[in-house]
């Protein structure tokens, strides 16, 4: 039987592989005649790549009684230097088609205790996809999104606490926001 621990392990580390297959350049998939016509696409500067995580240490963020912006503080990578660190929010800094990806884990502490694990995606203010884990039946959660999104250059990308939800982390980063360039334009 895999433990969620186990699965959220495995997801982490497939996230970073496709990081490092991104920064390949995306000629290199491609016959040479097409990369000629899209040399701009081969350049070092188009790489965006972002990953990162909540804490370092055991701590946990919220509950809150109002909605707040994560400020993930531990950086595994971040290409183009689209992610703040002061404001949690990641302005697209190319346009095209992004994959973003959230994972949150809480633990309430105790069996019986409320468990609210939960976050919002947001682009430019506006919900995009959520999970909601809200119960006492169980100590732990963690929950996954997944999107392929076509971003503007400057679009502002968030992830949002909820009211009432809380998400603990420390050194094992179970609390991961990462977003990375597919397909440039």
């Amino acid at each position: 039987d895999i433990s969620s621990t186990d699965q959220l392990n495995t997801f982490t580390e497939v996230v970073i592989a496709l990081f490092e297959l991104s920064a390949t350049c995306l000629c290199s998939f491609f016959t040479p005649s097409y990369c000629t016509d899209v040399s701009a696409a081969c350049s070092h500067s188009s790489y965006t790549a972002v990953s990162v995580a909540l804490f370092n240490e055991f701590k946990c963020l919220g509950p809150n009684p109002y909605n707040t912006i994560v400020i993930y503080k531990h950086v595994f990578i971040n290409l183009g230097n689209g992610y703040s660190v002061d404001t949690g929010i990641f302005t697209v800094p190319r346009s095209g088609v992004y994959s973003l990806a959230l994972t949150v884990y809480s633990d309430s502490g105790s069996p019986g205790s409320k468990l609210a694990a939960c976050a919002g995606l947001l682009l430019n203010g506006q919900l995009v996809a959520a999970t909601r884990e809200i119960n006492m039946e169980d100590q732990e959660d963690s929950a996954t999104i997944v999107v392929a999104l076509h971003l503007t250059a400057g679009d502002k990308v968030a992830v949002n606490l909820p009211i009432g939800c809380f998400l603990c982390d420390d050194s094992s980063h179970y609390n991961t926001f990462s977003a990375f360039l597919l397909y440039p334009e």
